[in-house]
């Protein structure tokens, strides 16, 4: 439901709530996301009202992006045992070729400079999620056979430009008229209960299909920590957000993260203006 549609007392609650934030600063707890969504109906107290307009940027936070609430379970094995193996930290011709073929199926990895780094890890992160491979961010043999078969995963929307949130595979992919045009590798909520402040709340990413209403390009300040470059799409504070670090399992504290040079290329190319669809399944 749109504000405009809402009561003034229901406006005022939901733009607290707005500014939950999923980065924690302070302790690895994921941050309350509003009634429908806790065990308690009282969402945490002491967030900021919602700007009417895009703020400036703020210095970066150092913290590093909370840890699971569980072990993280994958499917498939790990690929990294292979002696010609790529991974993080590699150079050359190779690490090129690779990032140029994870570009051409439309993973997102930022340059192709030959230099296997955080956003090639990501877009590996990715591919393998889509394959049905453990996300090890290695790249060996079943990874390679998963490149040169071009697995790609497939949208449910057919016609229209939105963003598509597949929670099972952890996964972001920006689709136009039903073919993917981007893919990357997310991290959403653990769907686990949390305790805050004598509260009981769960970190989930609520599915159903949503609406960008709301963005503030800049870092947000929220109760318990800072979202970067969020665009929220769901009214109980739910983000397409960046963050410092996103593992390739569930660990955020309900919003669906990407890295912040991700973030920064769907700000950049407005990919995901305001209106913008969000499909999450």
């Amino acid at each position: 439901m749109k504000s405009r549609d809402l009561s003034a007392s229901v406006v005022c609650a939901a733009l607290l709530m707005l500014a939950a934030g999923c980065g924690d600063g302070q302790e690895p707890t994921p941050t309350p996301s509003g009634p429908s969504r806790a065990v308690t109906s009282t969402p945490p107290p002491g967030s900021p009202s919602a700007p009417t307009t895009d703020e400036t940027p703020t210095p970066a936070p150092t913290t590093p992006f909370p840890p699971p609430l569980s072990s993280p379970s994958s499917p498939g094995t790990p690929d990294g045992d292979a002696q010609d193996a790529l991974r993080r930290g590699d150079t050359g011709a190779a690490v090129r070729a690779l990032q140029e073929r994870l570009d051409q199926l439309g993973y997102w990895v930022g340059k192709s400079d030959g230099t296997f780094g955080l956003l090639t890890e990501q877009a590996v992160y990715a591919l393998q999620k889509a394959a049905g491979l453990r996300p090890d961010g290695v790249v060996g043999a079943k990874t390679r056979a998963a490149l040169d078969d071009g697995k790609r995963p497939d949208p449910r929307s057919t016609d229209g430009h939105l963003a598509e949130v597949d929670l099972d595979r952890q996964l972001l992919m920006i689709v136009d008229d039903g073919e993917v045009r981007r893919i990357f590798n997310t991290s959403t909520g653990t769907f686990e209960r949390y305790t805050h402040q004598g509260k009981t709340y769960l970190a989930d990413t609520p599915r159903g299909r949503w609406t960008i209403d709301w963005q503030v390009d800049g870092w947000r300040d929220g109760p318990l920590g800072r979202l970067y470059r969020p665009k929220y799409f769901q009214e109980q504070g739910i983000a397409i957000h960046g963050y410092t670090s996103v593992p390739p399992y569930p660990a955020s504290h309900g919003c669906v993260c990407v890295t912040l040079p991700a973030m920064d290329w769907l700000w950049t190319q407005d990919v995901l203006p305001k209106k913008t669809r969000v499909w999450v399944y």
